[in-house]
């Protein structure tokens, strides 16, 4: 049928108009409901799924390539013959959402930006967004559904839902009742994400900044003030003995206060701070810290007295506001006192006497090998060649100083009993004995700033609350046996996985309000967002089919019997439970969960603690496949600053094709990649080209198979083609898109720019290779370009690609003979051109020379030996003929020895097969078009140039005249 609908058609003579083509099987797939996946006759099922989406605001081109390789995947599976379900629904449980709407409603000038000017949201609309399911409905329709269906992602749609839909808070009901009777629950105090504003519990997902932001427990050192104390935080308690001094900010606030009983002198955040973690908090006074300032107070483990100085480095929202100084171990300690010792008009200032400042010492505390100095911190600072407190390696420095002395320091003799111990192993006893002496406390704090997204100030806090036993051992190894029977690409993410389930302590798994399901035996708490979202492919698999049952009839026996059969519950069980579990059976389990490698460290492990308890090993996850992150013109992308390109306008510029073939061809799914606008244009113009000349390929009026004569030209294409078959398949059987992508389409493009040198590609037997060639790539590229896949594939044989199969390789079509001697015949014009760009000449003759027959035994005689020079010449002097040629001989087989290893068993045996003067003179036709010259080839036996010694085995010699 090739070129019959193109010239009945509408395409012949036409350019690629990708919206117009792409619209058309957007409209036919949809109609058609193509995607609906039901199951099948057969036990071919893939079951493939991604993260949903949170819709607290648009898509961007990140969220296109999250989508796009799981599609890609499901896509490849279902041309290898398999029922394939991928599924989409929407995460709306939660802050987030309520959070940004909170924040229109005030009108708060940056999120309305966001909206308007990064996601173009219509005034007249905005109105719409006020509530949180109008918001989430909005960017739900209007950006991920429609990106979604214009990207041409092949979701079955029958399946979509809410995470607040009253099933599915039916389904995580029955989840969370059946953890508590396994006892993954418990009831407790736990260190939590809290939200000053929302007064609420968060996770990172609820976060505007801070994402990776640590949760730090501070040791308190409780300097005296007379009766009264100075807690001072430090994250090196071990460092105690060492403290000379101490700084305050003069102008923060701080606060006297009585903490569970004792007087404090901290700052104001930080009464704050310990309040929200169960302190017994009451504030009885307020000052500047101005009011420490020139202070001396007494170190609890050593009686001396410290003094205070100011500082404007110190941050009263830090821990307590008060920091002590270690200079001989803390670099940044160590330029502090250096600076304060040179500014003698600011310690006047606060009535301190200079010279009480230039008596301040260091004192050496531990001893590590890394430093010849007996201060670590000095040799730090002048190893750096740090010269001022600004200087941005002071932090490096720092935290050097730091790893050396925990792993590998040694405690001196004034630490007594600890003296000689390794302070990786002596910090918590040690901490703890102070603790338990009264001399040392211990608060909570984060490394850096953390933002709830409804713009509230994030704080450490001690709740009662609901978790999750992540910590229990028994758990762990349920967890990290499914990891190791799990797929992973790539195989080095396994490792995090592991880690993960190895750290991960317990999780609180409720908050006080939000969008969500409520907590089953306590409905004043719902079920944070990680916590509901970890088995929800399970839902997937009947969400189409469950909306006829009420319900109120979702009980834990339902959902015991539709996922554990009806052996699970007392008496006769729930018959629609049983018919679901018969489609539930089919799909599950999950093939590949697709995420991002950020989601490892939660909801992936969750994923797998939840799977390994809930369900029998048959269903736990098969595969897991991790994606890199995204930039945006080599910086990150950013909603906020409008650093972000939307799905919907690059498709509208360049084609949806466009986009996913740049998205999946930049880099593989677990490296970054870089959206840059040069690059995709680039990517676009590719594109064109294949459909211009796919156009031209499809027009041809070619013969049947058996009607054509195959030259070696044409049967070197089609072995290259195999080739292709068989390392795309490879590369999509291993989610290795860019380098399917990569052979599919430019490598091979690289074959066919020879064949096309090579040959008349008029010929019949030509015509019939190029669409035969042209069928085949159309179906490798398919999942990665399936609108124009399906055109064309359309227009070639009369079906969409996705009605033909998936290439498997020919082996009578493969021919390593042929690919060898084509291969030769390249690399002899390769060597020409470059003789002529060093020699400058044009030409007129071209002599090549072919070597004598004595170095082809030579060469047979390393081909069968293999790379061992005196092994070969041990055979090659038995011959008299070539011990007589002495180094000649010798120096060949170091040159052969070189070039075997570049051939495996089967092309070193082909290599052998081929009589390079007849190829070459065969090829001679071919070279004098190229070179345009006249072309001779000459046995070096038959060569009077003694430029024809230099021949040695498939490196023929080339004279130019």
């Amino acid at each position: 049928m090739g070129g019959l609908l193109a010239r009945d058609g509408e395409r012949r003579g036409m350019t690629y108009e990708p919206r117009r083509l792409e619209r058309k099987w957007q409209e036919r797939w949809e109609d058609g409901g193509r995607y609906e996946a039901d199951p099948g006759d057969d036990e071919d099922a893939t079951f493939v799924t991604v993260p949903y989406p949170y819709p607290s605001g648009g898509m961007h081109i990140g969220h296109a390539r999250t989508y796009t390789v799981p599609d890609v995947y499901a896509r490849y599976r279902r041309l290898q013959g398999d029922d394939v379900l991928f599924p989409i629904a929407w995460h709306v449980t939660g802050t987030p959402i309520i959070g940004a709407v909170n924040r229109l409603q005030k009108g708060e000038e940056e999120q309305l930006s966001v909206l308007r000017d990064t996601y173009n949201v219509p005034e007249d609309e905005l109105e719409d967004l006020e509530t949180p399911m109008g918001f989430a409905r909005y960017f739900i329709e209007n950006h991920y559904k429609r990106n979604m269906k214009s990207l041409g992602l092949s979701i079955d749609w029958r399946r979509e839902f809410t995470t607040n839909d009253r099933r599915y808070s039916k389904f995580v009901t029955w989840q969370y009742e059946t953890l508590r009777e396994d006892d993954r629950l418990e009831k407790g105090f736990h260190p939590v994400k809290y939200c000053t504003e929302e007064e609420n519990p968060v996770t990172t997902h609820d976060l505007l900044e801070g994402e990776d932001a640590e949760r730090q427990e501070y040791t308190l050192v409780k300097f005296g003030l007379g009766d009264t104390k100075v807690p001072m935080a430090t994250l090196r308690p071990e460092t105690v003995r060492g403290v000379t001094n101490a700084y305050v900010k003069p102008d923060g606030r701080y606060v006297e206060a009585e903490v569970d009983g004792e007087t404090w002198l901290i700052s104001h955040d930080a009464a704050h701070k310990l309040t929200l973690q169960q302190r017994d908090v009451e504030i009885v006074d307020e000052f500047r810290g101005e009011a420490l300032v020139g202070e001396r107070v007494e170190n609890p483990v050593t009686g001396e007295d410290v003094l205070i100085l100011p500082a404007e480095f110190v941050d009263p929202d830090n821990a307590t506001g008060v920091v002590m100084s270690v200079p001989a171990h803390s670099p940044d300690d160590w330029m502090a006192l250096e600076a304060a010792k040179e500014d003698d008009e600011r310690m006047r200032e606060y009535g301190i006497d200079p010279a009480e400042v230039a008596e301040i010492e260091p004192k050496a505390i531990i001893d590590v090998e890394a430093y010849d100095d007996v201060f670590p911190a000095r040799a730090a600072v002048e190893e750096h060649g740090i010269t001022s407190a600004d200087d941005p390696a002071l932090e490096e420095a720092t935290q050097e100083v730091y790893n050396r002395e925990f792993h590998a320091g040694t405690l001196k003799d004034m630490y007594g009993e600890y003296a000689g111990r390794v302070v990786e192993d002596v910090r918590d006893e040690l901490a703890a004995r102070y603790r338990e002496s009264g001399d040392f406390d211990a608060m909570y704090d984060f490394s850096e700033p953390v933002v709830c997204r409804c713009g509230g100030k994030v704080e450490v806090a001690e709740q009662e609350t609901w978790f999750l036993t992540y910590n229990d051992e028994d758990w762990k190894a349920l967890a990290h046996e499914a990891v190791s029977n799990m797929d992973v690409v790539p195989e080095t993410s396994r490792d995090q996985f592991d880690h993960t389930i190895d750290w991960l302590e317990e999780w609180p798994c409720i908050r006080n309000y939000g969008l969500g399901t409520k907590l089953p035996w306590d409905d004043d708490f719902v079920i944070e967002p990680l916590s509901d979202s970890t088995i929800y492919m399970a839902y997937y698999t009947i969400a189409h089919r469950i909306e006829d049952v009420p319900p109120e009839e979702l009980t834990t026996e339902f959902f015991d019997a539709l996922f554990d059969g009806p052996e699970a519950v007392e008496g006769e069980a729930p018959e629609r439970a049983l018919e679901l579990r018969e489609e539930w059976d089919y799909w599950y389990p999950v093939d590949y969960r697709v995420s991002g490698n950020d989601l490892i460290s939660n909801h992936l492990t969750f994923f797998l603690f939840h799977h390994a308890d809930l369900f029998e090993r048959a269903n736990w996850p098969e595969g897991v496949a991790i994606m890199g992150m995204g930039l945006l013109e080599g910086e990150k992308m950013s909603s906020s600053k409008g650093h972000v390109v939307l799905p919907a306008e690059a498709i509208e510029e360049y084609g949806a094709d466009t986009v996913r073939f740049f998205l999946l061809n930049s880099a593989q799914p677990w490296q970054d990649y870089d959206w840059r606008a040069d690059e995709v244009a680039s990517t676009r113009k590719s594109l064109d080209r294949f459909y211009e000349r796919a156009t031209d390929v499809i027009d041809l009026e070619a013969p049947a198979r058996e009607d054509v004569e195959l030259r070696q030209i044409d049967r070197w294409l089609l072995s290259r083609l195999q080739r292709t078959i068989e390392r795309t398949t490879r590369a999509m059987d291993e989610f290795e898109t860019r380098s399917a992508s990569q052979e599919a389409f430019y490598r091979f493009e690289e074959d066919l720019r020879w064949y096309r040198k090579r040959t008349d590609t008029e010929r019949p037997a030509a015509k019939w290779v190029r669409q035969e060639v042209l069928r085949t790539r159309l179906r490798l590229l398919a999942p990665v370009v399936p609108f124009l896949a399906n055109e064309l594939h359309e227009a070639l044989d009369g079906v969409p690609v996705e009605d033909a199969a998936w290439p498997s390789v020919d082996h009578d079509l493969e021919s390593t003979r042929v690919e060898v001697e084509e291969e030769l015949i390249e690399s002899l014009v390769d060597d020409v051109r470059d003789i002529v760009d060093i020699t400058g000449t044009d030409p007129d003759a071209i002599t090549v020379y072919t070597p004598a027959k004595w170095k082809g035994t030579v060469f047979e005689t390393v081909a069968e030996t293999g790379p061992d020079v005196g092994a070969v010449m041990g055979k090659v002097m038995q011959k008299e003929s070539l011990r007589e040629r002495g180094d000649a001989v010798n120096d060949l087989v170091q040159d052969l020895v070189a070039d075997v290893r570049e051939y495996d068993d089967e092309e070193l045996a082909a290599l052998e097969a081929v009589d390079e003067t007849e190829l070459y003179a065969d090829a001679a036709g071919f070279l004098a078009r190229e070179f345009d010259a006249a072309v001779d080839v000459v046995a070096e036996a038959d060569a009077t140039d003694e430029k024809a010694a230099q021949a040695v085995p498939f490196r023929p010699a080339i004279r130019l005249e």
